[in-house]
């Protein structure tokens, strides 16, 4: 009974969000077989893509369903950076709210930066970029956790380079590749890295970070939140939290 009403409740949701596109994107993802389904939510300019019988449903809900990105900033923003970026989703979700902004989506694993490309096509000013977040340039090489499905992507630190290591950078390394001198929004989903990420060199760009949204990941790597707490205490952010996220503010600005 109790999953039943789940049921109906999350098919309610659906449809109070999405409309009858809702229900046949439900309906598709129920009995359409494998490969890729689509929707368009309200006031994004494309439809999304999302590859059946994957965690890209979940991620979409977060999303675009429970909105767990959705703050609203005291100021426009015109740079963000999406680190860990999966298929793009979040990069659509910014780019439609914030259609004048620079966004640069960071996805390390083949699989999800090609759908990444897709998503973010049809959109001005987005840059796909295949890189692993790290606190230095690295060689790195990923590993995959089968009980987390496509977002359960991790890295590691290698001393070689082959056809399977992946280019490791710093916020600074990108900042200074694409000629930034701030980021107004840092969305950061990097299962576990964060624990590299905050544990050195985040001096040179943590304090020209206006928003700070992070979801910690220490089932994945132990001490990310203790590395990141650490590094964050310098710093004079605010703290909000929205489902999975901690959301940082400067102080000096406000986010709701």
């Amino acid at each position: 009974m109790n999953n039943l009403i789940a049921s109906i409740k999350y098919l309610v949701k659906y449809f109070e969000n999405f409309g009858f596109e809702g229900i046949k994107f439900l309906l598709k993802k129920k009995f359409s077989g494998s490969g890729i389904i689509s929707i368009k939510p309200p006031d994004v300019k494309h439809p999304v893509l999302l590859r059946r019988n994957t965690s890209d449903v979940e991620t979409f809900d977060q999303i675009f369903l429970y909105k767990e990105y959705d703050i609203n900033t005291s100021f426009q923003p015109k740079v963000i950076l999406d680190c860990g970026a999966n298929i793009g989703l979040a990069a659509v979700y910014f780019k439609n709210k914030y259609p004048d902004a620079k966004v640069i989506s960071i996805e390390p694993e083949q699989s999800n930066f090609d759908q990444l490309k897709k998503n973010t096509a049809g959109y001005q000013d987005v840059y796909p970029v295949q890189y692993g977040i790290w606190n230095r340039s690295a060689n790195l090489v990923i590993e995959e956790d089968n009980k987390l499905g496509e977002w359960g992507f991790t890295v590691k630190e290698v001393e070689y380079t082959n056809d399977h290591t992946i280019k490791g950078v710093s916020l600074a390394d990108l900042m200074t590749e694409f000629g930034l001198t701030g980021i107004d929004i840092l969305k950061i989903d990097i299962e576990g890295s964060e624990k590299e990420l905050f544990d050195s060199n985040f001096e040179q760009w943590l304090p020209l970070t206006k928003v700070l949204i992070i979801e910690l990941h220490d089932r994945t790597r132990w001490g990310s939140s203790k590395s990141f707490f650490k590094a964050l205490v310098n710093y004079d952010f605010s703290i909000t939290h929205r489902g999975e996220n901690i959301i940082c503010c400067m102080n000096k600005l406000s986010v709701i």
